[in-house]
């Protein structure tokens, strides 16, 4: 028998079928960053013994032509089945199935981080060059919400166990529209919610959700049916952060009194209370002592 070139491709039975699987999981590929987004978020990966597993991901019927994207999407064999049982959120619950098995596609979707088993907080954006925008829509459109709040403000949110992730959102989403935010786990169930509302929502979500872009459908028509949003008049505007300078830092350590400080500054006590918290406790440096 000839024997293979060293760093030659190994030969798997796709090779024998004829299937040309180059180019899969290209996560500069818009589409391919997008549902390894997706994947993360909302997939299963399970492995059993003699290297046999799969992928499975199980969404609402009515978000049935994501999963057939996904599929003519993957150079591998693939199904699609579906299935009506009773959840705890309803008492009818119809879904439809996507299920990978091949060991090759496995084993490239775990090496690029997609876990197997619980994964929820382990989870992290690749490594290596991605589309973000598209890696991000695949991971909002799994765990995400956007459209409108109660009181009919524009809003886009995400919800997520893993602090890479959120980490990650609060980092792209500053760079896309200026807004900063911090996360932090609810007391209840230790998971993050990072939401955006109003002009930073409408700007997040057209630039997330551009024309043609693959997406849940009906998460691509909320955003768009933000743009038209306008802020009342009758609103105050929108706020534009206003930095902190070494004399009103000086200023608000001598007179050591949030109340008396936003006062002579004209700021709120809560914003001169959080900086007196950040200067005593070494998160900004201290002024320069005024000669």
């Amino acid at each position: 028998m000839a024997e293979r070139e060293p760093n030659a491709h190994p030969f798997t039975l796709d090779d024998a079928l004829g299937v040309d699987t180059t180019g899969f999981m290209d996560l500069k590929v818009p589409e391919y960053a997008y549902m390894f987004g997706f994947l993360q978020a909302d997939g299963h990966l399970s492995q059993r013994s003699r290297q046999r597993g799969r992928l499975t991901v199980e969404i609402s019927a009515r978000d049935i032509d994501l999963l057939r994207a996904f599929q003519k999407l993957t150079p591998y064999n693939s199904s699609i089945t579906e299935r009506t049982r009773s959840t705890n959120f309803a008492e009818v619950a119809h879904s439809a199935i996507w299920s990978l098995h091949s060991l090759e596609a496995r084993t490239l979707l775990n090496d690029l981080g997609l876990p197997y088993g619980r994964k929820s907080k382990e989870i992290s954006p690749p490594h290596g060059e991605f589309s973000h925008r598209d890696y991000l829509r695949g991971v909002i459109d799994a765990d995400g919400s956007v459209g409108y709040t109660g009181k009919g403000f524009p809003f886009i949110s995400l919800t997520t166990a893993s602090t890479a992730i959120g980490t990650y959102l609060c980092h792209y989403a500053k760079k896309v529209t200026s807004a900063e935010r911090i996360i932090k786990r609810n007391a209840r169930d230790s998971i993050y919610n990072v939401l955006y509302t109003m002009e930073v929502a409408q700007n997040l979500a057209a630039h997330l959700y551009y024309p043609g872009c693959l997406s849940l459908e009906r998460k691509r028509t909320a955003a768009e049916s933000l743009a038209p949003w306008k802020r009342p008049a009758t609103m105050r505007a929108a706020h534009t952060q206003r930095r902190w300078n070494e004399r009103e830092d000086r200023l608000l350590l001598k007179l050591n009194s949030p109340k008396l400080a936003a006062e002579v500054l004209g700021r709120t006590a809560q914003s001169c209370n959080l900086r007196l918290w950040r200067l005593r406790t070494g998160q900004v440096p201290m002024p320069a002592t005024d000669e």
